[in-house]
């Protein structure tokens, strides 16, 4: 047990980083998705009762908050605006439970904002920024 304890906090630094760009990127690929598709997604707003004149907000949010995570720049801070973020788009888009996609959207949603509330609490960790900039607790 304890050469295992010793190789998993040899690669803790690894996994902080690789756990940044998994959540990360998500929020990346979601947000140049919708510059990409930006008539379909403002329509996709409306269609919910959400301004549309809210999508270039959510497209920095999205994207820059990504870039920040991966690069771990006030991590602590992004991750939980993108956690709010991600919890208000699962009430608001997947709250339909009576449909089995929506339910898992929801809970997916969910997940997610759990990891970056985890990532809130804990810092970029070893591989950031925040690091070399002695920001973490900022």
């Amino acid at each position: 047990m304890n050469t295992i304890c010793k190789f998993i906090g040899a690669a803790c630094p690894y996994g902080e980083l690789a756990g940044r760009i998994g959540l990360a990127v998500v929020f990346l690929i979601s947000g140049v998705g919708k510059i990409a598709g930006y008539a379909g997604t403002q329509g996709y707003m409306e269609s919910y009762g959400v301004p549309g004149l809210l999508l270039p907000l959510v497209i920095v949010l999205e994207i820059g908050g990504a870039v920040g995570l991966i690069v771990g720049w006030k991590t602590r801070w992004l991750a939980l605006a993108l956690a709010a973020f991600t919890v208000l788009a699962a009430l608001l888009f997947h709250f339909d439970f009576g449909d089995g996609l929506q339910k898992i959207l929801f809970l997916k949603n969910i997940a997610i904002a759990g990891g970056l509330l985890v990532l809130c609490c804990a810092g970029a960790g070893h591989f950031s920024i925040d690091r070399l900039s002695k920001r973490d607790n900022a």
